[in-house]
């Protein structure tokens, strides 16, 4: 993947755009967390390179992913501060780093292989790609509209390389080839579930609910039924198919046809108490 084309930046970003009378509270919450979440992406970047120490190739590319992470933060963090001129996102973010880390000092894949350390980022940028995707087409703020299309592109770029590599390391670890395909499986579906894991639940409750008790639960379902509301079936359909593809199935098989049915049953359920307040941004 060549990362020397030009990628953009902030100042690619029309802002002057800005439009106040087409942001809602409920969609401002979302992007709040969302932009803490990518903002973290350098304590991601430094713990792929730990666990890829050996791959100098693959660490060049992980500390390049984990710049681009940043920066969507930074782009959904400014406007967030344009919506909401009362929000410190720097503040919000320190707040979070005080309630969740992951673990930076570790050598060897949480996920019990390359193999599988890969497939779990394929999960990842699976979702994020398609959840960009939905925000892009759901909201009507043309600065915020402009921020979700470049990052749904990146992350489905990002999905790509990490898929790619992924299938380089099923070549390498000879100890695992045989039984891959389940290892992969079983990555996928854990990770998909850790969606409602402490990162998103902090990262809520640093950027909307700082001064009241911490309450993952709370703060999870909150997240859920406002970002669920985002989706139509299509962008279900395809975060399952690039789902079921990182598991190790074809794309647009049987079984990428019902994990894309279930996952939109699930999103749908989550997200319909928000969805008719979204639609009429």
């Amino acid at each position: 993947m060549n990362y020397a084309a030009k990628r953009w930046t902030l100042d690619d970003i029309d802002w002057i755009r800005f439009d106040a009378s087409k942001v809602s509270v409920d969609f401002l919450h979302v992007i709040k967390t969302a932009a803490i979440i990518e903002r973290n992406g350098a304590d991601y970047g430094h713990y792929l390179c730990n666990v890829f120490r050996d791959d100098p190739v693959f660490c060049e590319v992980a500390r390049q992913w984990a710049i681009e992470e940043e920066q969507h933060g930074s782009a959904l963090g400014k406007w967030a501060e344009l919506a909401d001129p009362g929000f410190d996102f720097e503040a919000a973010f320190a707040r979070f780093l005080k309630m969740y880390r992951i673990p930076l000092n570790v050598t060897e894949s949480v996920r019990g292989s390359h193999t599988g350390e890969l497939c779990a980022r394929c999960v990842v940028e699976a979702g994020t790609s398609s959840f960009y995707s939905a925000i892009r087409d759901a909201v009507n703020e043309p600065v915020l509209k402009q921020i979700c299309k470049n990052i749904a592109a990146d992350e489905f770029r990002h999905y790509r390389l990490f898929f790619i590599h992924m299938e380089h390391y099923i070549s390498r670890e000879k100890h695992i080839r045989w039984r891959a395909r389940w290892i992969r499986l079983w990555v996928a579906l854990t990770r998909f579930w850790e969606a409602a894991d402490d990162e998103i639940a902090s990262a809520y409750h640093a950027a909307n609910s700082f001064g009241t008790p911490y309450n993952r639960a709370v703060s999870t379902r909150a997240y859920a039924e406002r970002s669920f509301g985002f989706f139509h079936q299509r962008h279900a359909r395809r975060a399952g198919y690039m789902f079921a593809q990182a598991a190790g199935f074809e794309q647009s098989g049987f079984f990428a046809q019902i994990i894309a049915r279930i996952l939109w049953l699930m999103i749908w359920f989550r997200g319909r108490k928000f969805r008719p307040l979204l639609a009429s941004n």
